[in-house]
């Protein structure tokens, strides 16, 4: 009888959306892999095996950025008294949702162009349940109402004045979500409107405070839990790009671009520049290659190996996406094109802690 992983390697079945199916028969049958010229991308997974135990850590808490440092330790009081990872997600974001100070995240968000603070948000559980709002305004808990969504609707996404409709019906008060920090910054945008996608950052080594952006002008954040029945969750929150075309949504409430849960396999998040991690679905993208056997670190080094491949031509130094992902026993994998990226870890044994991911291009 033909085993599964006969019939994958003889075929290369289930990878051909992967774009990974040639050089993996390549590798396997001892040849050269191709595309191995100047600017190509080459697959790092190279076996097709079931995700081992390895030496990972559960239960964990994972979050993008350093403002994932205040966030996680919410998410962890969650699994620390033994609840599910989809409460410990919720709770983690909703803190910088809450904060003025991270200007890239709900409440005190920098502005679209015309002055509008506007949300996008996602969550996924461990059944694959899904919940996203986008262009949402005046709520300042979109991933609240994206898991409302997710749990008393029979859609995934709702967008708009219709979110917003959704949310009041559910009880979420409405505010003004424009600080006077973040009116004030607009306002001075508004003397040359330069548009600028990605904002190169400073060092954010530079200083302990989990305030400042590491980012520029669009530091979304997404979390991932594993809790203690060894179940995952996710979520994803943000403002989105700094002063951006009004009716602008990126990925972060797209499920398959910044959050993709399996709880059979794992989970990958992102954080960036949108519209790049959209037209490659990076997180679906990495689980699958976990679920082909990469581990975390090799899949999310492939998901930017996509980006790059797709600008191999351009410049770079304009272009940044970072990964994050966990598989189902704790093992984590992190890196992005630009240097800087950080993601904040909670484990029993470390405590939170603050870490800093690998890059394409390296730091000088």
């Amino acid at each position: 009888m033909t085993t599964r992983r006969e019939f994958l390697i003889g075929t290369g079945a289930g990878l051909t959306a992967l774009g990974v199916t040639q050089a993996m028969g390549a590798r396997l049958a001892g040849a050269q892999p191709v595309g191995q010229g100047a600017g190509s991308r080459m697959p790092l997974v190279d076996r097709i095996v079931p995700p081992g135990e390895g030496l990972g850590r559960k239960p964990l808490v994972v979050s993008t950025w350093r403002h994932g440092l205040p966030a996680n330790e919410a998410a962890w009081k969650v699994i620390a008294d033994g609840g599910r990872a989809l409460d410990a997600v919720e709770a983690g974001v909703r803190v910088p949702e809450a904060d003025p100070e991270v200007m890239s995240v709900g409440y005190g968000g920098r502005p679209d162009r015309e002055g509008h603070v506007t949300l996008d948000a996602c969550i996924m559980d461990e059944h694959g349940q899904a919940g996203a709002v986008a262009f949402l305004e005046n709520i300042m808990h979109p991933i609240s109402v994206a898991r409302k969504v997710m749990e008393l609707t029979p859609h995934v996404m709702l967008v708009g004045e219709g979110a917003r409709r959704f949310a009041v019906a559910q009880g979420f008060p409405e505010q003004d979500l424009l600080t006077d920090k973040a009116r004030t910054e607009w306002r001075e945008w508004l003397k040359s409107s330069e548009y600028k996608p990605w904002t190169p950052p400073t060092d954010p080594r530079s200083t302990s405070s989990a305030k400042p952006s590491a980012s520029g002008n669009h530091d979304t954040i997404s979390m991932l839990a594993i809790d203690a029945d060894g179940n995952l969750s996710g979520a994803c929150t943000t403002s989105g790009l700094a002063y951006k075309m009004h009716g602008r949504v990126g990925d972060s409430p797209i499920i398959g671009a910044a959050l993709f849960v399996d709880n059979e396999v794992g989970a990958a998040c992102a954080t960036g520049i949108g519209e790049e991690v959209m037209k490659t679905l990076g997180s679906f993208l990495i689980v699958e290659l976990m679920r082909q056997g990469a581990t975390p670190q090799e899949a999310c080094e492939e998901g930017i190996a996509r980006i790059r491949h797709r600008h191999r031509d351009d410049d770079l130094s304009q272009v940044q996406v970072a990964y994050l992902a966990i598989d189902r026993h704790g093992n984590v994998g992190a890196y992005d094109i630009q240097p800087w990226f950080q993601y904040a870890i909670t484990d029993a044994e470390g405590g939170t802690r603050l870490v800093d991911s690998d890059s394409y291009l390296k730091k000088k």
